[in-house]
């Protein structure tokens, strides 16, 4: 590289720009020069790599004697570093030689890139100009210079073409390592493997069978072994060897991934026999040391390689990892106090079954429980049992340990036997919620003696506490007479089997005096869609799914004849929708889904749809009347809705008197009469009272039917419109002493309330002024806005609801009794005004549906009735005119 003091003469002096340019293009000829010296001599050492390269791929190494193989490396090193001696030539290229080379390849004359350094021979002021001049132009032609490509004329060094060979070579070597006998470049740096000579006449027949549950087909090895890379199976994978022929006995070994070898048994049945024959029957018999077909079977668990007559088959066993489940979600209550646990399990094949461990927290170990722990298994989804999200509901409040402190864990089980369990949660296990006090009292009596046996005692002093004064604590003589009868048991009882019995009893008393034959139903109905669960898990036949699904249907029509005689009278409650309704028909398809599913063979999409039944039917709460707090301020809440229907009615009326009489204005300023009348009754209908109110709201009629404004003149209906303001600003006052009496209960009143006081104060004064059509659209507007309020207000009650009935005391979430409809979806006595919230968007099924029945009304006409009064009744369902 030139020093600056060089690079500021001649041209360079005076375009800087031009003096970089050239700095640059001498640089990269410099680099050309460089590899142009640097490639002839890369050559011998490029060969011996090639020549390396092509005996690893080839094999030699690998059949090579070991004292070959170390006398073939220490040549190749040898050589490789003899290859490297012509690089000590090596040398960077010099400036001149940089420029001579750029002067030469561009083919520029008179040397443009040396005349920058010279100096004029004669310093003369002419000279001296002329060689500037000179040097300028020169200085032009340099900033095309190009430096090309480097040049090693590797044909001058090698003039017989050799190194084609090595490239050769090395190309079909590559090709070879592919196939089976190729080689390794690392076969030069490790012993040679045993040579294992196979005998050509066995046969060799194995597969590897992965597990049932895996899903995946059996792998079937090559008869040579061929297979490169190690063969990926699961765990657990059964793999069987096969052998035939031969006059040998031949071995079998499983070589683990530690070197360890495992000889694989022959399997009872298969081992080899020596054929006799017959002298009397001249049966051909086997030549002594023949060996029949011998089977060995082992199981795959971990990493290893198949060695069996000189072959070898390497496996990757795939661990089979262990199932995960956790909760998806809160453990909860559903409305007849079944515990509902949503959950979501993971596996590599699927899990087989799952169920939730339950166990109480406070245990004493000396305690003697009547019944085990309680048993909830999971409904795992079958179609996806890979990844699988699910939600079950089982009814434990039967059990004792129904309303204590316990701990839930999830477990899920694999095909593989292995198993996986869910961080635990604890809870209060949801039990049966009595508002009878007496049957609670007899439930807790069979907890106290069914959690532990010895404290049966205690559970005998406190039936007799309940039969103290049985006149004023039991109204009902057979309730008085079944605990006496259940008193005389606990005594008798000594048994397990009559401890159980007595347990049993005690339950059925508190659940009769609770519902009644309603808590019989729901057990029946609950032991008919266990059974049929069961059923359904072991693959019954079609005639035992037949006969428990009938048991199911009359079970199911038992419970909700009872359901619906048990709301029948029970007050509404304005805090369900009608997405909730549940019909007969819907259960009725459901079950009709279920047996058909079950018959056609898809066993587990039926027994899903069983459980989603029976979800549904754990969150169908039977109503009850309200009490206490609650129902005073439903009552409340009653009054409130039913003041402001009464505001509505009459502020519609209003509005109707109010154009009526605009109407009539209008007409007589129309046709120019203004004396109509001077004394018309209906000025003193119109007069309010003390109140505001008008004397007369109904509006007594005039004789034989006629208007009494219809007599008015225009004046007169003038002031007839003006004595309207008074009842205008008594329904703006009934509206605000509506709006404080919600805040009083807590209320926020809507926007819409504001809204219509403020329009009914407009129209109010439009009133006063005696203009008709301005009073008539505020009142319009008020009414709409008050339509709004109300919607705000009963939206404000619904929420107002769920929250004081939709949690109960032990996180119960009420049923309602959907809004308006009992539990078959039939509509149900309603109270206060109806604001047309209840009409029903028909959906697409309705649709369809509907015109289901428009096409075939359509296709009957279209045969031309015979009967004229059928061809009518058919235009008129169309209504065609």
């Amino acid at each position: 590289m030139t020093s600056p003091s060089r690079q500021k003469k001649g041209a360079f002096a005076v375009r800087p720009s031009l003096a970089r340019l050239v700095t640059t293009k001498r640089l990269l000829a410099r680099v050309v020069l460089f590899f142009e010296q640097l490639l002839p001599p890369l050559m011998p050492v490029l060969s011996v790599v090639a020549f390396y390269l092509c005996a690893s791929w080839f094999g030699l190494f690998r059949s090579a004697p070991d004292w070959l193989r170390i006398l073939l490396l220490i040549a190749f090193a040898a050589a490789f570093l003899v290859s490297l001696l012509p690089f000590r030539t090596l040398r960077w290229p010099r400036v001149g030689e940089a420029d001579r080379m750029l002067e030469e390849r561009n083919g520029l004359p008179h040397q443009p890139v040396t005349v920058q350094e010279d100096e004029p021979a004669f310093d003369t002021p002419f000279g001296r100009a002329l060689w500037r001049e000179h040097q300028t132009r020169m200085a032009e032609k340099i900033a095309a210079l190009d430096a090309g490509l480097p040049r090693p004329d590797i044909a001058a060094h090698d003039r017989f073409a050799l190194r084609a060979v090595p490239a050769l070579l090395l190309v079909t070597a590559f090709g070879y390592s592919l196939s089976i006998n190729g080689g390794s470049i690392r076969d030069a740096l490790q012993a040679a493997p045993e040579q294992v000579v196979s005998n050509p006449a066995v046969r060799i027949d194995a597969w590897v069978t992965p597990p049932s549950y895996t899903g995946r087909a059996p792998i079937y090895l090559t008869a040579d072994g061929s297979e490169q890379a190690p063969i990926g199976i699961p765990q657990f994978s059964g793999l069987t060897v096969r052998v035939s022929g031969g006059k040998t006995t031949e071995k079998v070994v499983f070589r683990k991934a530690n070197g360890e070898a495992q000889d694989i048994a022959v399997q009872a049945d298969t081992k080899p026999q020596q054929t006799v024959a017959s002298g009397s029957e001249q049966q051909t018999a086997a030549p002594v040391g023949q060996a029949l077909a011998q089977t060995h079977m082992m199981k795959l668990q971990e990493n290893g390689a198949l060695e069996v007559n000189g072959r070898r088959w390497s496996f990757d066993v795939l661990p089979d990892k262990a199932p995960e489940i956790a909760f998806d979600g809160l453990p909860k209550r559903s409305v007849n106090g079944a515990l509902e646990i949503g959950f979501t399990v993971k596996d590599d094949y699927g899990v087989q079954e799952a169920h939730a461990e339950i166990v109480p927290v406070e245990t004493d170990p000396t305690a003697t429980p009547l019944y085990p722990l309680p048993e909830y298994r999971l409904d795992i989804p079958r179609r996806n049992a890979r990844d699988a999200k699910g939600v079950t509901s089982r009814n434990l409040t039967e059990h004792p340990l129904a309303g204590k402190r316990v701990r839930i864990t999830l477990v899920a089980k694999d095909a593989a036997g292995q198993t996986g369990r869910s961080p635990p949660h604890e809870m209060t296990l949801p039990s049966r919620p009595f508002n009878e006090p007496l049957a609670a009292a007899v439930a807790e009596e069979r907890q106290v003696f069914a959690l532990d046996t010895r404290k049966m005692p205690q559970a005998i002093a406190l039936n007799e506490a309940l039969t103290i004064r049985p006149e004023e604590t039991i109204p009902k003589l057979t309730n008085y007479l079944l605990l006496e009868s259940a008193l005389a048991r606990m005594k008798l009882a000594k048994s397990e089997d009559a401890l159980k019995d007595t347990a049993q009893y005690l339950w059925e008393i508190a659940l009769g005096m609770e519902d009644g034959d309603l808590s019989l139903a729901e057990r029946k109905l609950r032991e008919a869609q266990q059974n049929l669960a069961d059923a359904l898990d072991r693959n019954a036949p079609d005639e035992e799914i037949k006969k428990l699904m009938d048991e199911l249907r009359k079970a199911m029509q038992d419970y909700m004849t009872e359901l619906a005689e048990r709301m029948q009278n029970a007050p509404m409650q304005p805090n369900q929708n009608a997405q909730n309704t549940l019909r007969q028909q819907d259960l009725e398809r459901m079950m009709d889904q279920i047996e058909n599913l079950a018959r056609s063979g898809n066993r587990d999409a039926a027994q899903q749809m069983l459980s989603e039944l029976q979800r549904m039917m754990n969150n169908l709460q039977a109503g009850r009347p309200q009490r206490g707090q609650q129902g005073q301020e439903n009552s409340e809440a009653r009054k409130q809705i039913d003041k402001l229907g009464e505001i509505l009615r009459d502020q519609q009326k209003l509005m109707e008197q109010t154009f009526r009489l605009d109407q009539q204005l209008r007409d007589r300023m129309q046709r120019g009469e203004t004396d109509m009348g001077e004394n018309d009754p209906l000025l003193d209908e119109m007069n309010p009272g003390e109140n505001g109110e008008p004397q007369d709201q109904q509006g007594q009629q005039g004789k034989e039917g006629q208007q009494p404004s219809d007599q008015m003149t225009a004046e007169q209906l003038r002031e007839a419109l003006k004595q309207l303001r008074a009842q205008q600003d008594a329904l703006g006052k009934q509206l605000g002493e509506l709006q404080k009496s919600l805040g009083e209960m807590g209320m926020k009143p809507g926007p819409g309330f504001g809204q219509a006081q403020r329009e009914m104060e407009g129209a109010g004064r439009e009133l006063g002024q005696g203009r008709g059509q301005p009073a008539v659209e505020g009142q319009g507007r008020a009414l709409e806005a008050l339509r709004q309020g109300a919607r705000d207000m009963m939206n404000q009650m619904m929420q107002a609801q769920q929250g004081q009935q939709g949690q109960g005391p032990n996180g119960q979430v009420g049923q309602g009794d959907q809004n308006g409809r009992d539990p078959l979806g039939r509509p149900r006595r309603t109270q206060g005004p109806d604001f047309g919230d209840n009409v029903k968007v028909p959906d697409e099924i309705d649709v369809q549906r509907a015109r289901e029945i428009l096409d075939a009304i359509r296709e009957k006409l279209g045969n031309n009735p015979p009967q004229e009064m059928e061809r009518r009744y058919l235009e008129r369902l169309l209504d065609i005119q």
